[in-house]
């Protein structure tokens, strides 16, 4: 068998998580590349072997929308984790709740008074043109004012090592299942680690999120009933949502499952109809209520919206709040910090061009082999074009689609996203370490308070030189790992 070693790995010129540019440990993860290096022939492959059957058997699945050859595939997992030390974590942390605080006002604001876009700090047609935007929710007033409650933010770090936040999600974001099945089985793996390295869990935030919504509960209600709905079985999140629902301890169901009466919504049970006052909605606005939005949805609850505004149910996250995570509103994010919280932006953007703007337009259209462009309201790395790989009939294609629709894209620089040390199998060949590209989704939870959980999804471009990190693209995960070590296992 071969021993897996760190023996001629490379840094090459990216920002290395676990290695510094001198090809040196980071403090934080000595521990861990001490254990690796030090096991007998072949355990580290066993360990990362034993952690896929689990997951096979514990069915950690999502689903690729138009693969022919299947609908669900168990999510590709490294066992090498992403290391984060605290005093880093502290200063992302206030950035994460800095953003979230200052996007729940915009929000509010936008379906209220509109003074960011009276006061000229958004334009209104990038408003008023956002796919997302939702004229049926103006004048909803969620309960305490929260509007995003679970929100998935989506970070960088560049080749200067730097953190940059990529985008926002503030509609129905996924993963956090994989983050809580990756970190339970990765503690089997490396218990003395752990300790050593003194992680900070994530183990509560099944309870964390349960507390978030029950927050939301009508007035009065002390025990409130809480229920997750979904789409069905094949949505590409299924799992999430009945790990979730199961985790917490509350029903699970599906659009028909629900009926509204009265203004109440109630649940079909084997005793009759059962009251709900909260519903976490793993369900996008267009479907959620056939009567104020797609009237050919088969997903939704007629009525429900009747019931929200009327205060007799609370929906997390609240409608017409992805208006906040449009691609070309998030070019806007920092203005937005500053308008309503007279703050610099703790985390910057990634600098962007709005296609929009004629100067912004004529520089991507001249640069687009250099650039990366996004469609505004897509996601899962669909609608992208990656310019330094493309073909000129691709760059051609996406020329004419931003001409017809310049509100539609954006474009930004392409940023050499740091990366993991992750393994590497082929057939013929040894098992080695080579450097994979990451990116990390932190969890953020706005209930009495804002909770960040202690890292997130990191997820991983298994693809050799790729930076598309997405599940749906080839991408798969890594644990992450927030440690307060000083790299000889003390604090």
């Amino acid at each position: 068998m071969t021993v897996l070693g760190f023996d001629g790995y490379q840094t090459e010129d990216f920002f290395d998580e676990m290695f510094d540019a001198d090809g040196k440990v980071r403090p934080e993860a000595k521990l861990l590349v001490d254990l690796i290096q030090s096991l007998p022939n072949g355990e580290l492959l066993s360990r990362k072997s034993a952690i896929e059957r689990a997951m096979y058997r514990l069915g950690v699945t999502f689903t690729v929308y138009g693969d022919e050859r299947g609908t669900e595939k168990i999510f590709p997992f490294d066992i090498i984790p992403r290391m984060i030390h605290i005093r880093e974590w502290a200063t992302i942390e206030r950035g994460l709740k800095q953003r979230i605080k200052a996007l729940n006002m915009l929000v509010h604001d936008i379906y209220h008074e509109q003074n960011v876009v009276n006061d000229g700090v958004i334009p209104r047609s990038v408003l008023e043109m956002a796919d997302s935007y939702r004229p049926q929710c103006h004048g909803l007033n969620p309960p305490h004012g929260i509007w995003c409650h679970i929100v998935g933010t989506d970070l960088i770090r560049g080749a200067d090592g730097k953190v940059y936040v990529l985008e926002d999600n503030l509609r129905c974001p996924s993963g956090v299942s994989y983050v809580l099945q990756n970190r339970m089985l990765m503690k089997r793996s490396f218990p003395h680690v752990f300790d050593g390295s003194r992680v900070q869990p994530v183990v509560d935030y099944a309870s964390r999120l349960y507390d978030t919504l029950a927050h939301l509960a009508p007035d009065g209600i002390a025990d409130p009933t809480v229920a997750v709905l979904t789409p069905g079985i094949y949505n590409s999140a299924y799992y999430e949502h009945s790990f979730l629902a199961q985790q917490m301890g509350v029903e699970l169901v599906e659009g028909r499952d629900l009926v509204v009466q009265d203004n109440f919504v109630y649940m079909r049970t084997t005793d009759g109809l059962q009251k709900v006052d909260v519903i976490y909605r793993r369900i996008d606005d267009d479907f959620l209520d056939p009567k104020a939005f797609r009237e050919d949805s088969m997903l939704g609850v007629p009525g429900i919206m009747s019931a929200y505004r009327a205060g007799n149910v609370a929906l997390a996250n609240a409608p017409g709040g992805g208006v906040a995570d449009d691609k070309v509103m998030y070019a806007f994010v920092p203005d937005v910090i500053r308008y309503y919280l007279n703050e610099e932006p703790i985390l910057p953007n990634v600098p962007t061009y709005l296609c929009i703007k004629d100067d912004d337009r004529k520089y991507v259209l001249a640069n687009l082999e250099k650039l990366v462009v996004k469609a505004a309201n897509e996601s899962g790395g669909y609608g992208m074009l990656m310019g330094p790989t493309s073909t000129a009939e691709q760059r051609a294609e996406f020329a004419k689609k931003i001409e017809a629709h310049p509100r539609n894209y954006i474009a930004q620089p392409v940023v050499s996203l740091s990366r993991v040390p992750t393994v590497i199998e082929q057939e013929g060949q040894a098992p080695r370490f080579e450097g994979r590209h990451v990116d990390l989704r932190p969890y953020i939870l706005y209930g009495k308070d804002i909770w960040v959980m202690p890292g997130g999804l990191t997820r991983v471009a298994l693809k050799k030189g790729s930076l598309v990190v997405n599940s749906s693209q080839g991408g798969g995960s890594k644990d992450t790992w927030v440690v307060a070590t000083n790299g000889r296992g003390g604090a």
